[in-house]
């Protein structure tokens, strides 16, 4: 097999790896590396995240910063850890005033739907109304719900539970509406 021959192989294994991603992709609004926007800002891919060492980039967002708080099971009580991520998410969105964000609300497999809909909204808003109470205007801010149906991981154990219970901040430029 030649260099390109495997080459290509390569590319078309990992472009059929993301066709299988459940954790969708896309454009905003469309299902990003965690359910609504993801990986990208605002309709623009991910190639404009910026560089992680820049404190102005959804790149230094996500990966300095941290992009999501974890709850315990059928919870939507914030954790000491789960409040000094967004304690340092309300000094960044303070800082970078031409940003907005949409807080996603995730729960684990367990429940049914609705259930998980429904704590997957006490989540979100949880993480919106405590941003709020830090000085970030609820103008910059939207919730939505995806309960069970965009997992991190999908098993029946507990390591997949765990990252499955959260809210997942993401970053666009301009308004939310």
């Amino acid at each position: 097999m030649t260099l390109f021959s495997k080459t290509l192989l390569v590319v078309a294994a990992l472009a059929l790896a993301a066709c299988n991603n459940p954790r969708g992709g896309g454009t905003f609004g469309g299902g990003g590396a965690d359910g609504f926007g993801g990986m990208h800002d605002g309709g623009i891919q991910s190639g404009s995240l910026g560089d992680p060492n820049d404190p102005n980039s959804i790149a230094h967002f996500q990966q300095r910063i941290g992009d999501r708080v974890f709850f315990t099971t059928d919870s939507s009580s914030l954790s000491e850890e789960g409040r000094a991520t967004l304690n340092a998410q309300a000094r960044w969105l303070t800082a970078n005033p031409q940003f907005s964000i949409v807080i996603e609300g995730h729960a684990d497999e367990r429940g049914t739907r609705e259930y998980n809909v429904a704590l997957g909204e006490l989540r979100a808003n949880a993480a919106m109304q405590y941003l709020i109470s830090q000085g970030i205007r609820a103008d910059r801010l939207r919730t939505v719900s995806f309960g069970k149906d965009r997992p991190v991981e999908a098993c029946p154990e507990q390591r997949c539970w765990d990252v499955n219970r959260r809210a997942v901040t993401v970053v666009s430029r301009g308004r939310t509406s």
